[in-house]
């Protein structure tokens, strides 16, 4: 079992680049989940839903945020995790990962993240993770 890591409100956790997302990426992730709505591969049905193509599942960059998180803390340490769908992830995008420890009490640090594809913020979470 991993140590947990230190943490001090106002820390900021190492950030994080992924992507570019691919058609493969997110046919992937429809094959693991098995969601397979038309938004997520068929370009025509996106554009004729609103969408300038094909998106990415909110649970693909919620899984890759998760993963980051606990690159950092060790799964075995997350206590909490809530995430928000703020915006859409289209191919292309290259999304960065960014958080920081809003506070510590009892062993437990409370956490702000984010991912960007640039300038956009497309997803916003909170997460609870044990500490040392």
């Amino acid at each position: 079992m991993r140590a947990p890591v230190t943490a001090a409100p106002g820390q900021s956790l190492p950030e994080r680049e992924i992507g570019p997302v691919t058609q493969t990426d997110i046919v992937r992730f429809a094959g693991a989940g098995g969601d397979f709505n038309p938004l997520h591969h068929d370009p025509a049905f996106a554009r004729r839903a609103g969408f300038p193509g094909v998106l990415a599942m909110g649970q693909m960059q919620a899984g890759m945020l998760a993963a980051w998180l606990t690159d950092w803390c060790g799964v075995e340490h997350l206590r909490e995790y809530e995430v928000r769908f703020v915006a859409p992830v289209f191919l292309g995008a290259v999304l960065r990962f960014s958080g920081k420890v809003t506070e510590v009490t009892d062993g437990v640090a409370a956490l702000a993240l984010r991912a960007r594809d640039g300038e956009t913020e497309v997803l916003r979470a909170t997460a609870r993770v044990a500490v040392a």
